[in-house]
């Protein structure tokens, strides 16, 4: 395999995606636009939320089960919704099956499990795995490092009796999340590994903000009007850092730190997109990774934009997309 370039590229945008962001559901839809976050976070759900989908874009994630549970963590309890597969099935009342605990994106700031709900449905059944969706709590309300002690919270009771109860092996817990979840996923690898916890089987990392891309030609290219606002995201890092804790800190930028401090950590499953201000500090996190050793499995989608796993309902390429990223997830997980 040859090694990962530590740039992408981009090609022609998908005829599906063009029309969603212009004349579509989402083409009014921004992330880190002008609007004030707490607008911007009632208008994610009312177009993405599942309750908001029409039968027929529901009709598209079909799974086994849903579950509504909680966690409680030393910053409150946080509601976590588990999809059940239908595929994979067997492996739960034999104690093996995968799972993935799951943080979403927005900035840190933005959305809710119910905006991300058909994508996590298309995740869970095409790896097999269970998905349990954390709802954690958002900044600027709350700040680092309260979402990743929740997500290890989670990881915690997803690897111990929780889990077993629910049918999943305890050395087949992986964590993952796109955008700033990815960010978080990266992060919690690193501080896992750093206290000497059981670290996550695997990490899947969609479009992960790895580090700030204010230097890259992603950001450049695809500053405005692809949905993610590059320029937004300096707002989003703003809501997340508390006053005193700099940008380069390993837990927040996992994408700055060298390559020498990269090392034993879990398989890396990385997707990137074309269109996408990320795209570059995804691709050069993957290739860092790979070049301190570590297993990195890598996807590049150069026709698509930053969000496509939410865009599913309404873009065959992006649901797609999505299921190969369960793919990967499950032949991770299951040794396929």
């Amino acid at each position: 395999m040859s090694p990962i370039p530590y740039v992408g590229s981009r090609t022609i945008l998908a005829p599906s995606v063009e029309a969603l962001l212009s004349t579509g559901p989402t083409s009014k839809l921004h992330l880190g636009g002008v609007e004030a976050y707490t607008e911007e976070r009632r208008h994610h759900t009312e177009v993405l939320g599942w309750h908001n989908l029409s039968d027929d874009a529901q009709a598209k994630a079909p799974i086994d089960a849903v579950e509504f549970t909680a966690v409680r963590t030393k910053h409150g309890t946080i509601p976590i919704r588990v999809f059940y597969p239908e595929s994979g099935k067997e492996k739960k009342p034999k104690g093996e099956a995968g799972a993935i605990v799951y943080m979403h994106g927005g900035g840190y700031t933005v959305g809710c499990i119910d905006d991300f709900e058909h994508g996590l449905r298309v995740l869970a059944e095409a790896s097999g795995c269970q998905v349990y969706a954390v709802e954690y709590h958002l900044a600027p309300e709350y700040r680092y490092p309260t979402q990743l002690d929740e997500y290890s919270a989670v990881v915690d009771w997803v690897q111990g009796p929780a889990g077993k109860k629910r049918g999943v092996h305890p050395d087949k817990v992986s964590g993952g999340g796109d955008s700033a979840g990815g960010n978080m996923t990266a992060a919690l690898a690193l501080s896992r590994r750093d206290d000497g916890l059981k670290n996550m089987a695997a990490q899947l990392l969609v479009y992960p903000e790895a580090r700030l891309p204010f230097d890259t030609k992603a950001c450049s290219d695809n500053n405005t009007g692809l949905y993610l606002e590059a320029n937004g995201i300096f707002s989003f890092a703003d809501h997340y850092l508390p006053r005193g804790v700099p940008p380069a800190t390993p837990y927040v930028s996992p994408g700055m730190q060298p390559v020498s401090s990269l090392s034993g950590l879990p398989p890396a499953l990385v997707f990137t997109a074309g269109f996408d201000p990320l795209r570059d500090v995804g691709v050069e996190y993957a290739s860092k990774l790979e070049d301190a050793g570590n297993e990195v499995y890598w996807m590049h989608h150069p026709n698509l934009t930053h969000g496509f796993l939410q865009f599913g309902p309404w873009s065959d390429e992006c649901l797609t997309a999505t299921k190969g990223m369960g793919i990967a997830l499950g032949k991770a997980l299951y040794a396929e």
